[in-house]
């Protein structure tokens, strides 16, 4: 659902006054589809864009008079329930989601998962044991 006041791709179009360094480039290049423009493959995108989503929607609410008592957010959630409550500035934000994204694409990505297991954690320690350090909780 959105509440534009004017087609929603407008925002979208690259303003002359947008900085070819915004952190967030990248991102809004490929959800306007500018030629040239990575893909949502790539997880620096995909962490950027899932941010300034969640970062949007808290505004968007507020816009409306709608002002949360409390946030709270996982993983890069963390980073926008941060942001949305004043911890950090949104250029802070930004910057943190940014290196996390780098880091994550550079290096993490691709090498280990996650899965919830629906077992108390003792549980699973014991049926995870075989594998030692392989797997962990």
């Amino acid at each position: 659902m959105t509440w534009c006041g004017r087609p929603c791709g407008v925002p979208l179009r690259a303003p002359a006054t947008w900085s070819r360094k915004c952190a967030y480039r990248r991102a809004i290049d490929a959800i306007r589809g500018a030629e040239g423009a990575p893909s949502f493959e790539d997880v620096e995108v995909v962490q950027s864009a899932l941010w300034a989503v969640m970062v949007s929607l808290a505004e968007q609410w507020r816009s409306v008079g709608v002002e949360p008592e409390a946030v709270i957010g996982h993983s890069q959630g963390e980073i926008a329930a941060a942001a949305v409550s004043g911890a950090l500035s949104l250029e802070d934000a930004a910057r943190v989601v940014a290196l996390r994204a780098r880091a994550i694409g550079r290096g993490l990505s691709g090498r280990g998962g996650m899965v919830s297991v629906p077992l108390p954690a003792e549980q699973v320690r014991e049926r995870l044991e075989r594998w030692g350090e392989r797997i962990s909780i």
